[in-house]
């Protein structure tokens, strides 16, 4: 049984007979009833007693009406559905982010993105790791993701598209241990205790970066949560190297904002599956910014 086959039969139903259909449908009657033939045959009883010219609806044909009505208007549905979202008035788009590139500069991209397709509907995933990010648009489970990395991504699963870079920034407490509108140097964090992410975050990536460098610096607190990092500088436990993303909020907190000598820039990266993109996917790498790699649309 197909489409065709209950267009065919309900044709026939409000045309009054095969003569009618075939006429209204633009095709020839032999061809109408072998479509008929082949769709009793899939029900396994006669659709139609045919007296004269004329037909009439079995107990069989009867039943198949409401039914054949209900199939067909959920495939009308299905192509108004579908052609919603191609023409991007309707649909869902799944993102995933990391932390940091969630605060800026996914926001300003969502921004976009809603103001020009208000219809569409995003879904924000957040993502702990680059590698976690890769992980959630390789299978699927995103389209999209949003990553930062300090180092270029080797991934043969996913196309990315560079957005720009984050420089690091350090929030201090504003009594902290170093003044305002100065930088502060690397060796400076010798002996400092530190606030850091867990390992595969870019950030976690600069501190044991100064570890490797011989600069000792004291892991006070080790977090998954980054919402926590700017409340823990606050009450002294320690300071905090993220990216400048992070400075807006951390200084309306009342923290301190200094730049980090030698200056250092973690890569914003959106990835995208492999294949063919929804049409709401596409659209959100276009309006991601003029800095985005076309190469991988």
């Amino acid at each position: 049984m197909d489409f065709r086959q209950l267009t065919y039969f309900l044709a026939i139903v409000d045309h009054g007979g095969f003569t009618r259909a075939a006429a209204a449908l633009y095709v020839t009657q032999p061809s109408l009833s072998q479509a008929i033939q082949a769709l009793e045959r899939d029900v396994d009883g006669r659709l139609f007693h045919r007296i004269g010219r004329r037909v009439v609806l079995t107990e069989a044909g009867t039943a198949l009406v409401p039914r054949a009505r209900e199939a067909l208007h959920a495939l009308e549905l299905a192509r108004a559905s579908v052609g919603a979202v191609r023409e991007l008035r309707g649909g869902r788009l799944e993102i995933a982010a990391m932390a940091s590139p969630a605060i800026e500069p996914l926001s300003t991209m969502v921004q976009r993105f809603t103001e020009r397709f208000p219809a569409v509907s995003l879904g924000l995933r957040m993502a702990l790791t680059r590698e976690a990010v890769v992980e959630m648009v390789r299978t699927g489970a995103c389209e999209l993701g949003l990553l930062i990395t300090s180092s270029p991504l080797q991934s043969r699963d996913v196309v990315p598209h560079p957005v720009g870079d984050d420089r690091l920034v350090l929030v201090t407490p504003v009594d902290g241990p170093f003044p305002p509108g100065r930088a502060v140097r690397a060796e400076q964090l010798r002996g400092h205790r530190l606030i850091v992410g867990q390992r595969g975050t870019g950030i976690r990536a600069y501190v044991d970066d100064l570890q490797a460098q011989g600069i000792d610096v004291i892991v006070a607190v080790e977090t998954e949560h980054r919402m926590a990092f700017l409340p823990l500088v606050l009450r002294g436990v320690g300071l905090a190297v993220v990216t400048e993303s992070w400075a807006d909020l951390s200084e309306r907190a009342g923290a301190l904002v200094l730049d980090l000598e030698p200056a250092s820039a973690q890569h914003n990266v959106l990835v995208s599956r492999k294949g063919q993109l929804t049409p709401a996917a596409r659209a959100f790498l276009e309006i991601a910014g003029p800095s985005i790699d076309r190469a991988g649309l």
